[in-house]
């Protein structure tokens, strides 16, 4: 097992790693709307996606992988209304003929207040 952790995605908000490396596969934690300074970004749930892709690929890259190489997401709403607009952001990340298995879930509250959280798992 290794540890990932990367200056180019947010630090750790409690006791968990950014990825867990084991077995062939990526583990990454939920990236929520902060920047690599650590600076929530506001804004719509589409524009927070945004930053969460960006983290993903950034805690990806120091794994030494990509999101070409994602078998699996989750992504987790506070407000299911807003499911087409971060699926219209999702898309851009996941065109062609990569497109992970996934679940959304709508749930009642997320760190820091963000409208959007996503996590994933990948082939190392």
């Amino acid at each position: 097992m290794e540890i990932i952790q990367t200056e180019n995605a947010p630090s750790a908000i409690g006791p968990y790693s950014q990825a867990v490396k084991a077995n062939g596969f990526i583990f990454c934690s939920g990236q929520i709307a902060i920047n690599s300074e650590g600076e929530l970004v506001e804004g719509t749930a589409a524009e927070q996606t945004e930053q969460v892709m960006e983290n993903l690929s950034s805690v990806l890259m120091s794994a030494e992988s990509d999101l070409l190489s994602v078998v699996k997401t989750t992504i987790y709403l506070t407000d299911m209304n807003d499911f087409q607009a971060v699926n219209e952001v999702y898309a851009e990340y996941f065109d062609g003929e990569n497109k992970p298995a996934r679940a959304t879930v709508e749930v009642s509250n997320l760190p820091k207040g963000v409208k959007v959280e996503i996590d994933c798992i990948a082939i190392a």
